[in-house]
């Protein structure tokens, strides 16, 4: 009995230990994709400075936010293979290591607008896989059912990397040097890079999954899918084309606001994004449908937008509270995540997640590349600033519906 006992004992004490190291790594996961929202977002606030010492323009950092999202795209579906075939533990930390890491120093040390350009793509790459390795091990380790909530959860964690690229970027930029804070910025990157490699654990593949073929090919032949792309290509578009890259320019040309200010409404609007992700969390459970909770989320979005074309310069504190909103409503990524996941067969778990991600931060790219075309074009015809904006909205705000509408002809699916 004695023998029996320790055996079940040491049984718990394992189980425990395993619990905990995925706890842990679990946690690394969360600090790695914090600083991946931090560094798509980062450039909003850094838009003066930039400005002074690199010679950079709005639409220079329009293109740089843009190759950010385009490499971290077209990452995906060499990720998604390596999640499937090498597991998320290598696959996440050697690229946050090279690319995040070694583009924030290149970042640091920019002379020209090429340079950062040539970081933000590093930095892309970098950051590619962390949030896929967390939708990857809870896909494998947890129900299906609380997918969403989980999936919400850590975006919602990781856009605090998103508020730290608000107001914190700015207090530390002008204490220590914006140089300099991207240096320490690069250091932690690293750090988190081998604390990704100790401690994420890979999980275990089933029997009957080992020697199972198929490609994203396969995963395209399902027609199911491609009423669910457009709505991912254009969800996060909108939040990220905002938040990211525009709210600095627009609020500093409109209302003439300054870095202070500038990075209060951006920590506002991280903040709504925050509240965003852990309210759609639980919502498909609530209602007992995923496609519902993110149609009139968009929808509600939308709405959002097209109010700051019709009333863009009615007041300061009008035109955050729906950047806030904006943001707010348009934190359903996680929730389509869901919505496809729901459709993969197992043994394509890390090509689907993945590749829905393709265009959902395609779309994001793409769109912030287009966003400055159009701001330009906007410029060259207005007789003001304001005139500019609202046409830079307005093509956010119909991008958005238009991807709303299609994806209102899809097939709900639930857990």
């Amino acid at each position: 009995m004695g023998g029996l006992t320790q055996l079940v004992l040491g049984f718990r004490r394992c189980a425990n230990r395993t619990a905990a190291d995925m706890k842990i790594g679990i946690f690394v996961l969360v600090l790695g994709y914090m600083l991946s929202q931090f560094y798509r977002a980062f450039l909003a606030v850094l838009t003066p400075v930039l400005k002074t010492d690199v010679g950079a323009q709005p639409d220079d950092l329009s293109l740089a936010s843009g190759l950010w999202f385009l490499t971290f795209a077209l990452m995906q579906l060499p990720v998604g293979w390596a999640l499937d075939k090498i597991g998320p533990r290598r696959t996440a930390s050697v690229l946050l290591a090279l690319g995040g890491a070694g583009g924030a120093a290149v970042f640091a040390m920019a002379q020209t607008p090429m340079h950062i350009n040539i970081a933000m793509a590093m930095i892309g790459v970098g950051c590619s896989p962390v949030l896929m390795a967390s939708y990857y091990i809870f896909a494998r380790n947890f129900s299906v059912a609380i997918f969403a909530t989980l999936a919400s959860s850590i975006l919602a964690l990781g856009i605090f990397g998103n508020i730290a690229s608000s107001l914190p970027l700015t207090w530390a930029s002008e204490a220590f040097g914006w140089r300099e804070t991207l240096f320490a910025l690069g250091a932690l990157t690293l750090i988190v890079a081998i604390a990704l490699f100790i401690f994420v654990k890979d999980p275990e593949i089933a029997a009957n999954e080992q020697g199972s073929k198929g490609s994203v090919l396969d995963l395209l032949k399902m027609p199911a899918l491609w009423l669910i792309i457009p709505m991912m290509f254009v969800n996060y578009a909108t939040v990220a084309g905002i938040r990211g890259l525009w709210i600095g320019p627009y609020l500093g040309d409109v209302y003439g606001s300054d870095a202070g200010a500038i990075g209060t409404a951006a920590l506002i609007m991280g903040i709504a994004m925050v509240v965003g992700n852990f309210a759609y969390g639980p919502l498909d459970r609530v209602f007992g449908t995923r496609k519902w909770v993110v149609f009139w989320g968009n929808l509600m979005g939308a709405g959002a937008v097209i109010l700051l074309v019709i009333y863009p310069a009615q007041s300061l504190w009008m035109s955050v509270a729906l950047l806030a909103a904006i943001g707010f409503f348009g934190s359903s990524f996680a929730m389509l995540i869901a919505h496809s996941r729901s459709l993969f067969p197992a043994h394509l778990m890390g090509r689907g997640v993945t590749l829905m991600n393709l265009f959902g931060i395609g779309g994001a790219g793409i769109m912030q590349s287009l966003s400055g075309r159009v701001h330009n074009a906007a410029m060259a015809g207005a007789t003001d600033a304001t005139q500019a904006y609202q046409t830079l909205f307005g093509f956010f705000g119909v991008v958005l519906l238009v991807g709303t509408f299609i994806y209102m002809f899809s097939q709900d699916r639930t857990d």
